[in-house]
């Protein structure tokens, strides 16, 4: 469908692409990945046409459409949500229109024989085959379920684009695309201003879509559930591997190791030939084989090895000052910007050394409450009170705002940067990988990841007790998610962190604040626990909603309708109690069976005479094994007390 031939891009002295080629097919499914500055928005771009390679070329069949969606686009301010999204069917508006137009012209034809009559029947025909292709017939339904898939109200549908935030006009966009339904999508970094609801949305949807998909994204799970090829783009050159995100990690681990041994095999192989050259080289009586030597090393393939990329970030958190037990107590909160309430009767409390995230969809109030806890924001009703000897550092989603563009990387910690730590400045914009002449750069030139990685550092400049991070993995390539990732979980302080990236959050944080229609509710575990329990509350709440419309639709029958769904009501309650007593049993067997094998080598250890390496690592594999398996058993014990209280 697509072929991309030879390209080279170059600046200067310097090679971004050199001599990469690939093909996109028919409903690929792949993911561009790479470091920050690999290319990969330039890639898509010269795809596009929006940008020319310096040698080579990309070739796309007649009929190919692409559907381009940047990581930053100025969107139009003049109409509603509702209208804006209906210009994703020009064509088939511009067709409909035709339609009415050779109609019209039949119906006053009486010329029935004639091959200009004939001729317009044709016509007509191809426009209708043409007009229910682009899905005309559907086109009101299909726009309202694209707009609430991605988190949209009906309310809003009257509503001004003017009115919508920079992360729902991205939405707006994309729900655009998705409506005109081309040969490919191009998404950049797509999942950047969706919440989880519907990111999971949009996985469904890409999973399913008849045409193509290459997605740049640093979210592991999105592109796990949409992608089944990953192309790597690093330090010039392209690995094209037709498996999923986790699985090409693990597989290039495997090539880079195959590479290695090969390598240098191969050089130690090199180093004994020269010696013997050079040892025998002036002795007549071994000419013959030194001659045979050489040519056998003129003859050589010689394996290189490719560079590898090892530039990351080198975050550590500095030791977390002793704070109260109560970081922070939240009683009764509830917060409205004029006549709109975003939500009420928030109640939870924070304590010292517990990882907590704040999740929901955008505009439920996630990043109003982190601005409430740092006190930049004042609570409309209830108190938020901060434990004693708290103190807070904050990363904020909006960094583009917060940082003067006119400074240089240098200055914009050299200006906050207080006592012994300004001699270390350096050093700490050295292990966020700013180098050399990057520190002279001002901010306004910095990509999206550098400005990401320069608000982190300012992180380091003072030892808090207390991290409220917001979105701080938007921007973040893999290797930079997953060290920050590490940081947080070995950092001995407090973390409140508002986030839709779930790989980012799992085995991070242990307890969940939903935000969602007003409220906010507590989950205790991690966020696939929340996501499972999540459905199971959505199912209750459409059965609740289901027999309540059916409760209303038949007055004359109350009684016994009620009695019906009370019923129903208890057989589902029935079937999930046992399932999750069933649960319950089968992880406490498996832990008894871990429980007796463990004692069978504490047993043979404390008799053993020699050290046998193997046993030693099976005994550590069911020690991790029991505690993976504890963990389940709190959760899911947790949740069967729950549901027996319902």
């Amino acid at each position: 469908m697509i072929s991309l031939d030879n390209l080279t891009v170059s600046y200067g002295g310097w090679t971004l692409f050199d001599g990469i080629s690939f093909l996109i097919n028919e409903k690929d499914r792949i993911g561009l990945v790479g470091k920050n500055g690999a290319g990969k928005t330039t890639l898509l771009r010269i795809i596009t046409g929006e940008q020319q390679p310096t040698e080579g070329a990309v070739t796309k069949n007649g009929e190919c459409t692409i559907g381009y969606l940047p990581q930053q686009m100025r969107v139009a301010d003049t109409t509603t949500l509702k209208a804006e999204t209906e210009k994703a069917f020009d064509q088939v508006l511009r067709i409909e229109a035709e339609i009415a137009d050779l109609t019209a012209e039949i119906a006053e034809r009486e010329d029935y024989e004639s091959e200009s009559y004939a001729a317009l029947l044709h016509r007509l025909n191809e426009a209708q085959d043409h007009y229910h292709i682009l899905g005309g017939d559907t086109r009101e339904a299909d726009i309202e379920k694209t707009l609430l898939g991605l988190g949209f109200k009906r309310s809003d549908f009257g509503r001004a684009t003017s009115e919508f935030s920079g992360g729902w006009r991205m939405r707006i966009e994309l729900a655009k695309l998705l409506l005109q339904r081309p040969s490919i999508f191009l998404l950049d970094e797509p999942t950047n201003h969706l919440d989880i609801e519907s990111i999971q949305w949009l996985e469904e949807y890409l999973r399913s879509y008849n045409g193509a998909v290459l997605v740049i994204s640093h979210d592991r799970a999105f592109l796990d559930n949409v992608t089944t090829r990953t192309v790597e783009l690093s330090l010039g050159h392209i690995y094209d591997y037709k498996v999923p995100y986790s699985k090409f990690v693990e597989l290039r681990a495997e090539r880079r190791a195959q590479q290695m041994a090969a390598y240098e095999n191969q050089q130690r192989m090199i180093e004994k030939t020269e010696e013997f050259i050079e040892k025998f080289r002036y002795k007549p009586t071994k000419s013959n084989q030194v001659q045979s030597r050489i040519k056998q090393l003129e003859k050589l393939d010689r394996i290189e090895v490719e560079e590898e990329d090892l530039a990351t970030l080198n975050i550590k958190f500095p030791p977390a000052p002793r704070s109260g037990q109560i970081v922070a107590e939240i009683k009764e909160v509830g917060k409205a910007f004029g006549e709109k309430r975003i939500f009420s009767d928030a109640t939870f409390t924070i304590e010292r050394g517990q990882k907590i995230a704040l999740v929901g969809r955008n505009g439920e109030g996630k990043t109003t409450m982190a601005r409430m806890i740092i006190g930049e924001l004042e609570a409309t009703e209830g108190s938020i009170k901060i434990g004693a000897n708290v103190n807070i550092g904050y990363y904020a989603q909006n960094q583009d705002d917060l940082m003067d563009g006119e400074f240089t990387v240098f200055d914009t910690l050299d200006r906050v940067a207080v006592g012994d730590i300004r001699t270390r400045l350096r050093d700490i914009l050295g292990a966020f990988l700013f180098r050399g002449e990057d520190i002279d750069k001002k901010v306004k030139v910095l990509s999206g990841g550098e400005r990401s990685r320069l608000a982190m550092a300012r992180l380091m400049l003072e030892p808090y007790n207390l991290l409220v991070l917001d979105e701080p993995t938007n921007h973040m390539d893999m290797r930079s998610k997953d060290i920050l990732k590490r940081a947080i979980q070995k950092y001995d302080g407090t973390v409140i962190v508002v986030s839709h990236d779930r790989d980012f959050l799992d085995g991070m944080v242990d307890r969940i604040y939903e935000f969602r229609d007003g409220g906010v509710k507590e989950y205790l575990g991690g966020i696939y626990y929340f996501l499972e329990k999540r459905k199971v509350d959505s199912l209750q709440e459409i059965e609740r909603k289901d027999n309540t419309a059916s409760a209303a639709s038949n007055n004359t029958n109350k009684e016994a309708s009620t009695g019906k769904l009370s019923y129903e009501q208890r057989k589902e309650q029935e079937k999930l109690l046992r399932k999750l007593r069933k649960a319950v049993e089968n992880i406490e067997t498996e832990l008894a069976q871990i429980e007796q094998k463990i004692a069978a080598y504490d047993e043979k250890f404390t008799t053993a005479t020699e050290y046998n390496e193997a046993d030693y690592a099976a005994y550590n594999e069911l020690k991790v094994a029991y505690d993976h398996q504890m963990h389940e058993w709190e959760k899911a014990s947790y949740e069967l007390e729950i549901t027996e209280q319902q």
